[in-house]
């Protein structure tokens, strides 16, 4: 890490990517629509397949500091992966059942397994991963490493409630009356299409939120997901998170002022949507990002630049 630079962050992200459970769920119901009927192992590779992008998590073990901002959400999200991590998660899953089948430990009520079933699976439940990142405004670069532009749905919160209830009370149902012999695919395909009709909701929502003002955008909060945080640029400097104001001191002068090489840094503004630059107590410069400005959340993504001097923004 940079001399130059002091990182405040943990490991957590409070608007990151969606939770795993989610994703976790949504592949759970797809096979309780009916697909994991096609072959054997097929409720792993829908459940695994729509988990397995997140793997990027491990660059926490070799990656410091902000690095793993210009990391994470990228390379394992994009088009290549989509086309890899299924084949590789089919030929896991096909190699195991190969295994099971010499050694006799096959359980008697698994379908036969098919290897281009398998591969489908894990690919639909693959690319249900990056669909559902999108939907936040912590960014996806949907088509790294070709480009890496980030792109924001603005639409759920990393963790939205509502949906776990629909969600987990969905696959509890659709479960129980495969259990009685009752119509199971119907219940898993009403709650996909529920649960569909609610994100568009909630799309709408922020679409209509962030038309109100120029330059803006709108963030999903915990709980009330029928409210939005609405941000908007005032100036290089400010942004405005609905009706408080950040940006105390002059963005573009603590950049020119910062420490150069700096990898911290640049992690940091790559990643950064909506950068602003606040005023330490001892008049030095951290940077933060207005997404994140709620006081248990915003120093999990800033940077300090303690050798540079808050010069005051103009609003």
């Amino acid at each position: 890490m940079s001399h130059a630079v002091q990182v405040f962050l943990t490991s957590g992200e409070p608007s990151g990517p969606v939770d795993n459970l989610t994703h976790s769920l949504v592949g759970a119901l797809i096979g309780q629509a009916g697909l994991k009927r096609r072959t054997g192992l097929a409720m792993p590779a829908l459940v695994v397949g729509a988990n397995i992008p997140d793997f990027d998590a491990a660059c926490f073990f070799w990656l410091e500091g902000t690095g793993h901002l210009a990391f994470r959400r990228g390379i394992t999200h994009g088009p290549v992966a989509w086309v890899l991590l299924p084949l590789i998660l089919a030929g896991l899953l096909y190699a195991f059942d190969c295994w099971q089948a010499r050694r006799g430990r096959q359980p008697e009520g698994r379908l036969p397994v098919r290897f281009g079933w398998l591969y489908g699976l894990s690919l639909l439940g693959t690319l249900s991963h990056p669909a559902l990142d999108w939907l936040n405004v912590y960014g996806i670069r949907l088509l790294e490493p070709f480009s890496s532009r980030w792109f924001y749905g603005d639409t759920l919160f990393i963790i939205d409630v509502w949906l776990w209830a629909l969600l987990g009370f969905g696959t509890w149902l659709s479960l129980r009356r495969e259990k009685r012999s009752g119509n199971w695919r119907q219940v898993a395909r009403a709650v996909l299409a529920v649960g569909a009709l609610y994100v568009g909701a909630q799309a709408a929502i922020s679409w209509f939120m962030a038309s109100t003002r120029p330059a803006a955008f709108a963030s999903p909060v915990p709980l009330a997901s029928w409210q939005r945080e609405v941000i908007a640029r005032e100036n290089e400097n400010l942004w405005r998170v609905n009706s408080d104001l950040y940006g105390r001191c002059d963005l573009s002068e603590a950049l020119a002022a910062a420490a150069r090489p700096n990898a911290d840094l640049d992690a940091f503004l790559f990643w950064s949507r909506a950068p602003f630059a606040d005023a330490a107590a001892d008049g030095s410069v951290i940077l933060r990002d207005a997404r994140f400005t709620d006081p248990r959340a915003r120093d999990r993504f800033s940077v300090r630049l303690p050798e540079v001097r808050c010069a005051p923004a103009l609003p």
